[in-house]
């Protein structure tokens, strides 16, 4: 069974206070909408985004829109494999501080966890997992977002992104051993296969790309820098603060990531959102919620996240949620709503 092997985001339909991505995932979109033939103004107008906020890196975008302007741009443009495209052109060191965050680890390794680890402060709503899969590692992405449900291109875009983080140091002509998409097959999926050098399977549970360790060992960052890295870790994570990120999100992000792990547990969830226990428990309880409780809504809202997915059997999902037992999951669920899980399938 695979692990991840640093924390990640949650699922969470509360609204969290900054549900965006940072515009430097944007970078040099406009131009890349005008080669392909596209009327910046119509686009950008259609999914409700302002050029001006692209000239700014660090500045917030919604996640809906930014997810928005790049589906508009497809069907605008008439190029169906827009994200796929945009990725595949997408430098780290265009990504601004995320960006940074890999090319100035010390190991490509160090990067990819680096990188990983950083992804919740540049992008919310978002779960991000680097999965140890014995022989190699699982770069993992979901959107979490309720209210988004075209994120195809969005996808594709990202699984550009990390595929370029590794060509940075493994060359253009690298390719993954596989890579994986929630949405389904497009007309051609050839196109996939060909950019990734690597076999491409879709309407799969998550977007990923597995990563050989064989291939990434010993491989250092031709840029590494570690006091630069350390400045950057910090300048990315005071944004995330600044932006409006607060205490219950990052728990709930953390309680999230641990659940297949079981049990979530205080000392771990407290360490990975840098405070103590005691710490951590007084300052829940200043906003009138304790850790059982956090624990209790993150996998309610998990519960039903996967069950509309219809991709994992009940007993599945019991172990997904961090439950020992599919009929301690069952107890909870009829708790929660009133039926049990298979039941709420048949009614959904």
């Amino acid at each position: 069974m695979s692990h991840a092997i640093f924390p990640s985001p949650p699922l969470s339909t509360q609204p969290a206070s900054n549900q965006g991505v940072l515009s430097a995932a944007a970078n040099g979109l406009g131009a890349f909408i005008t080669d392909f033939g596209g009327d910046l103004d119509r686009i950008f107008g259609r999914a409700g985004i302002q050029q001006e906020q692209l000239l700014h890196p660090t500045l917030s975008l919604c996640l809906s829109n930014y997810c928005e302007v790049l589906e508009e741009s497809a069907r605008q443009t008439g190029c169906d494999n827009f994200g796929l495209h945009y990725g595949q052109q997408f430098q780290p060191q265009a990504l601004g501080l995320l960006g940074y965050v890999g090319l100035c680890s010390e190991t490509l390794e160090d990067a990819l966890v680096n990188f990983a680890q950083a992804f919740p402060f540049h992008q919310h709503s978002t779960a991000i997992q680097l999965l140890d899969e014995g022989e190699c590692y699982r770069f993992h992405y979901q959107i979490r977002h309720g209210a988004i449900v075209q994120r195809r291109q969005d996808a594709e875009l990202t699984m550009g992104m990390a595929t370029n983080l590794l060509r940075h140091v493994l060359g253009n002509e690298w390719g993954p051993r596989e890579v994986t998409f929630e949405h389904d097959r497009p007309e051609d999926g050839q196109v996939h296969r060909d950019l990734f050098q690597a076999s491409v399977h879709f309407s799969q549970t998550a977007n990923s790309i597995l990563i050989p360790k064989a291939e990434i060992a010993g491989k250092n960052m031709p840029g590494r820098d570690p006091v630069l890295l350390m400045l950057v870790n910090d300048a990315i994570r005071r944004l995330g603060a600044s932006s409006g990120g607060d205490l219950l999100e990052h728990v709930r992000q953390a309680i999230h990531n641990s659940l297949d792990l079981g049990e979530p547990a205080l000392d771990e969830i407290a360490r990975q959102v840098s405070t103590s226990e005691w710490s951590l428990q007084r300052r829940l309880r200043d906003q009138g919620v304790s850790f059982s409780q956090l624990v209790d809504e993150v996998r309610r809202e998990a519960a039903l996240w996967y069950l509309r997915q219809e991709r994992l059997s009940v007993s599945e999902l019991a172990l997904v949620l961090g439950y020992s037992e599919t009929s301690a999951f069952s107890r909870a669920f009829r708790r929660w709503f009133g039926v049990s899980p298979r039941q709420w399938r048949t009614l959904d």
